[in-house]
């Protein structure tokens, strides 16, 4: 058991006051910790092989706990939330929108959008960053969902009912079963927009199918899947796929960049190593899908983004029969949970943890070892859209570094905000133009 357990608190208050730090310090305590969530308990695995030996025996260690449980009445049974026994179903059949070849035809669509946003910042301007990156990722993932298909006041009301329902997630998870179910803390606007993005979505799918059109969208992927029986994903199954991948697809691409940019600021040594990347390659021009492997710099600046600040840093599940982990046994109903922030800060495997440092994944040098890396899970869970969010991710920041100098203005917070992505409280930048030549200078 972690130290510091209080009467029928637990460690509520450790995970309250910092969670992030309350989960990096128990790896000092074992492989597998024991924390008291209220009355009840959970065991949290710290070393990495267990970690990966967990997510992929995802059948024992299903999809389950407070968070999930929390998440599958809100938003249904998508893809990142069902449970073992749906997800093979699942995966097959919506596993060829994702091919390097939809990732590629989705990708021009990135590079319009990242250099709309560029374009109309203007030298000076402080900029809300944050909002402004939300707005650029949800143009992305609303134009490769739906195409045309979504007016821009539904693409507004999904992306504010999305973020409202996955924040009120978090507070879920801590809060008792029966207390979810009253009208406080927010539970009832939380109901309300999941409730809202379902109608706004279900009419979507009925105009879709109506059609009978495959537009070469994410919609129309999942519209038109097949599996090899012919079976095809219901529309419930379809609302709950574009509601993970809406969330999903803004939500946590816009959290990575605002950290990558906020943590940039700070290391201007990082910052000129970058420029003189993206000035070599782009030359001031909006970064395109072939510029890709031309930009391993930029690529490593996210992955080591990724590893600080980690979009899902925390996750449950469930034992669904009697087994063991480590050679501790484990009941049917434990809940376990892993972290990818605990372990991305673990000094034994990466020296100095909270220093930024992208050529810790410099394939010249001696990266990581691969089972302690997990920003986007691992196994038969690993996230499907992580080559979609990383192909977003280094085109929008290397066409933003081709352009501009971003530098915090009084008033930003970057403490992590407590959600299911933590992202900076508020990232104001002032935004001054640059080209090619001024690098040189």
């Amino acid at each position: 058991m972690a130290p510091r357990r209080l009467p029928v608190l637990g460690h509520l208050l450790s995970l309250l006051r910092d969670p992030m730090g309350f989960m990096a310090s128990l790896s000092a305590h074992g492989d597998l910790v024991a924390i008291g969530l209220g009355p009840s308990t959970a065991i949290v695995v710290c070393d990495p092989a267990l970690t990966q030996e967990m997510l992929r025996r995802d059948r024992v260690f299903d999809k389950g706990g407070p968070q999930f449980d929390s998440g599958r009445a809100l938003v249904g049974d998508g893809l990142a939330l069902c449970p073992h026994a749906m997800h093979r179903r699942q995966r097959r059949l919506i596993q060829p929108a994702f091919r390097p070849d939809r990732i590629a035809g989705y990708a021009p669509v990135m590079t319009q959008h990242v250099a709309e946003m560029v374009d109309s910042w203007r030298d000076g301007q402080i900029v809300d960053v944050k909002s402004r990156l939300h707005t650029f990722t949800a143009g992305v993932i609303a134009a490769t969902l739906f195409g045309q298909a979504i007016s821009e006041s539904d693409q507004h009301r999904l992306l504010r009912d999305v973020e409202t329902v996955f924040a009120g997630v978090v507070w879920q998870v801590l809060m008792p079963a029966w207390l979810r179910r009253w009208p406080v803390l927010g539970n009832r606007a939380v109901a309300e927009a999941a409730r809202e993005t379902r109608t706004i979505l279900g009419a979507l799918v009925a105009a879709r199918r109506g059609e009978g059109v495959d537009r070469g969208d994410l919609f129309s992927a999942l519209v038109f899947a097949r599996d090899r029986d012919g079976g095809r994903l219901s529309d419930t199954e379809i609302i709950d796929q574009v509601v993970t991948f809406f969330f999903a697809g803004t939500d946590t691409t816009a959290t990575v960049l605002a950290w990558a940019l906020s943590l940039l600021d700070r290391h201007p040594e990082v910052v000129a190593r970058l420029h003189t990347e993206v000035d070599s390659v782009l030359a001031g021009r909006p970064a395109r899908h072939e510029d890709l492997a031309r930009l391993p710099y930029t690529e490593r600046v996210i992955a080591e983004t990724l590893r600080l600040r980690p979009p899902a840093w925390l996750q449950t599940r469930a034992v669904s029969e009697d087994t063991e982990l480590g050679g501790q046994p484990l009941p049917a109903g434990t809940t376990v949970i892993y972290s990818s922030y605990l372990i991305h800060h673990r000094p034994d495997l990466y020296p100095e943890p909270e220093r930024f440092d992208p050529d810790r994944f410099d394939p010249a040098l001696t990266p990581p070892p691969r089972d302690a890396v997990l920003p986007f899970a691992a196994g038969a869970r690993k996230c499907i859209g992580d080559t979609f969010a990383m192909t977003e991710a280094i085109l929008a920041l290397a066409t933003i570094a081709a352009r501009w100098d971003l530098h915090a203005v009084p008033g930003t917070d970057t403490r992590p905000t407590l959600a299911v992505v933590p992202q900076p409280r508020r990232l104001r930048m002032r935004v001054t133009a640059r080209t090619p030549e001024t690098a040189a200078r």
